[in-house]
């Protein structure tokens, strides 16, 4: 059967995922979409697992987009530890995209949940998810300068401590439960976290349960990552030797690990300590090291730094030769990154109309090298923040917030010329002048300006029929009829913000399922106010003395309270009547009267 199948098509998914197969994973489980369910258990599951793989893919958008049909789904069918999964799931991914405070409110909401349903498990993820909301808000708000650890703003750091705060909480209840490997994770972003605090010593501790765990597991990654940690917080607590023997232990499990690069940042983190303890010949050899490294990855960035810190240990050495080749190698790789960062500049300009910068477009050309360019730059893509007008959707849904974005709008559809005349794009060439544009306003909004004329007529002179003296043609031009499309551009954005939709779900064979739900859960939410709620109501909307449940009835206040609507809706209600003519109407012909 057709459900069968979607279910084949999921499982088939699921185990691709399992194995490292994502890419396949989403296409099966896009099948089982397509083949489509009854079952909104299986749905929601199908949700789940298309938003996770699609989130280890790193496509974002289509991840939100089936972790919030799993929401819809789970709300719809009131299936509470649903939505606590789909919660989490949301504030993990609005987290990587940048918008922190959504993934707040998402987190809490699964933290809510999890404490409601006293699902320990799920209070340990989503206090845990907390910490790493706030931990990356506060990395990205401290972005921007050069500060050193323990050196931010204080929104900066009110970030991070709350972080601490949902780690610890995090903390103390998977100890409770004995789960050791969320215990290793929970003390190392401690750690991390008291290290961008300041906290050295803090950071240490941690960092040490951090090691001890990941030794318990052998967990070779985690235990390089620990010994790095490590070493970064031995270095601002001036302890030199002890930094560079952890350092040591990274580059051994690197090695271990096979990962070159791993390798480069070990043998950078060496020389870095070495020229901090006066060693320069061991600091060159591990900036030699790290050097080979990165021209064997082709990493120009990596190569840039190398050369700058071997040309600064060969000055201290008082090899000022070497130090002027290196020197010059770190200004050449440094011209070409320019030259890549010039080229990107263009070619946004150029995306979005500008080409002013023909000379820097021109010595970019010129000075541009033969390599290629690197793999991060070819997949950068560029968004237009301009839309094409020809490409551009009926509706774009955004409501205009400001005077100035209205105006923008209007620069876009008709046209300025260099000089300030505005020209349509059609190519006609036709002015819109000021004389024009009263002109066509007077055509348009006459009626409207009839309307509140006022007249001297005499009683026994009739008066004309008001359709006879209103009646103005309206003359059709190109200008006219694109000021009629830009007033219903503007018009129709505010009314796709009022439309209200019923919720969708694809791969749902059958929406019949959904409205049985809605109506059920209606029925049951459907209950008849009591006394406190006409009370409240007549407090709020009446000016006279408060009424008194004591004093006056149920049914009286009933009567009160329809008075009162209809007092105030009275003049809504007059306009919406429809009155019956008075005199007879002629009967049409070929029927008899009866």
């Amino acid at each position: 059967t057709m459900a069968c199948s979607c279910m084949e098509l999921a499982l088939e998914g699921e185990r691709l995922c399992k194995a490292g197969d994502c890419r396949m994973g989403v296409q099966f489980f896009e099948a089982a979409v397509e083949a489509g369910t009854d079952d909104l258990k299986t749905l929601s599951a199908i949700y789940s697992q298309l938003g996770n793989a699609y989130f280890y893919l790193q496509d974002y958008g289509k991840a939100l987009e089936y972790h919030k049909h799993d929401l819809n789904l789970a709300r719809t069918t009131n299936d509470k530890i649903g939505e606590a999964k789909a919660s989490g799931n949301l504030g993990n991914t609005l987290k990587v995209i940048g918008r922190f405070d959504e993934a707040i409110v998402y987190c809490l909401k699964h933290l809510e949940i999890s404490r409601e349903m006293e699902d320990k498990v799920g209070e340990a993820r989503a206090l845990y998810n907390l910490g790493n909301v706030y931990h990356a808000k506060g990395k990205h708000l401290g972005r921007h300068g050069n500060q050193d650890p323990g050196e931010f703003t204080q929104e900066v750091k009110d970030c991070l401590q709350k972080a601490v705060q949902f780690y610890d909480e995090n903390l103390e209840l998977v100890k409770t439960l004995g789960d050791r490997a969320a215990e290793g994770r929970a003390c190392g972003n401690l750690g991390n976290t008291h290290y961008l605090l300041g906290n050295f010593a803090d950071a240490i501790v941690y960092h040490e349960q951090r090691l001890s765990i990941a030794k318990e597991f052998g967990d070779k990654a985690a235990e390089r990552r620990a010994y790095t940690n490590l070493g970064n917080s031995h270095i601002f607590l001036g302890d030199f030797e002890v930094a560079s023997e952890c350092y040591k232990k990274c580059l051994q499990i690197a090695k271990q690990l096979g990962d070159r690069a791993l390798e480069a940042q070990a043998c950078y983190s060496l020389g870095n300590t070495y020229t901090l303890m006066g060693d320069f010949e061991t600091s060159i050899k591990y900036h030699q090291c790290h050097l080979s490294i990165a021209q064997e990855l082709f990493d120009r960035v990596g190569e840039g730094r190398a050369c700058w810190s071997l040309g600064n240990a060969s000055s201290a050495m008082g090899n000022h030769k070497m130090a002027v080749q290196y020197a010059s190698r770190h200004l050449e790789i440094s011209k070409e990154s320019e030259i890549y960062f010039r080229m990107n500049v263009v070619e946004v300009l150029a995306t979005v109309g500008i080409h002013q910068n023909d000379d820097l477009h021109d010595a970019a050309l010129s000075r541009r090298p033969d390599k290629s360019r690197r793999f991060s730059m070819e997949n950068m893509e560029l968004v237009k923040l301009t839309p094409d007008n020809k490409n551009k959707p009926a509706n774009t849904g955004a409501r205009p917030k400001q005077k100035v974005q209205k105006s923008a709008s209007v620069a876009v559809d008709m046209g300025v010329d260099p000089k300030g005349a505005q020209v349509s794009k059609n190519g006609s060439g036709e002015e819109f002048d000021d004389d024009g544009l009263f002109d066509l306003l007077t055509q348009y909004q006459s009626r409207r300006i009839d309307d509140q004329r006022c007249s001297f007529r005499l009683h026994d002179n009739p008066s004309p029929d008001p359709d006879e003296s209103k009646d103005v043609r309206l003359v059709s031009s190109p200008a006219s009829e694109k000021l009629m499309d830009m007033v219903a551009g503007f018009q129709a954005s505010r009314m796709n913000d009022q439309r209200a939709s019923l919720p969708s779900f694809p791969g749902l064979t059958s929406q019949e399922v959904i409205g049985q739900l809605l109506s059920s859960s209606n029925e049951e939410k459907l209950i008849f106010p009591d006394d406190n709620f006409f009370e409240m109501l007549m407090r709020c909307q009446t000016r006279e003395a408060p009424y008194h449940k004591n004093c006056l009835p149920l049914q009286c206040q009933m009567k009160i309270f329809i008075n009162l609507i209809l007092r105030v809706q009275s003049s809504r209600i007059d306009e919406q009547r429809s009155h019956l003519p008075e005199k007879n109407v002629p009967v049409l012909s070929g029927k008899k009267k009866k």
